[in-house]
């Protein structure tokens, strides 16, 4: 495990210093301590909000919703009852009140 959260830090650094910010810079933008964004990228050690606030400022966190897909349903029952629960809820109206 310390060698995935090593190349976590690695890429972590290698996306910052390519879209030409500074560790300041960085750690500012994402409301972090300077020495937080150092071990990130050093170690891989953080936070799981760091790492999103992180992902946030570097552009990435759309990769984020992905890292913990849920298994493929094993049933047809299961499919839709995993459908029903993503459906949007409607809402509904209050009821008018009379006017005087």
């Amino acid at each position: 495990m310390p060698e995935l959260l090593s190349e976590l830090g690695a890429a972590i650094r290698d996306r910052r210093i390519a879209q030409g910010l500074s560790q300041e810079v960085a750690a500012s933008r994402a409301g972090i301590g300077l020495r937080t964004l150092r071990r990130l990228e050093r170690d891989g050690q953080a936070t799981t909000a760091t790492l999103a606030n992180v992902a946030i400022v570097l552009r990435c966190e759309q990769g984020l919703e992905g890292l913990f897909p849920l298994p493929p349903a094993s049933s047809l029952d299961e499919l839709l009852k995993r459908q029903a629960q993503a459906a949007p809820v409607r809402r509904q109206r209050a009821p008018r009140r009379p006017r005087p």
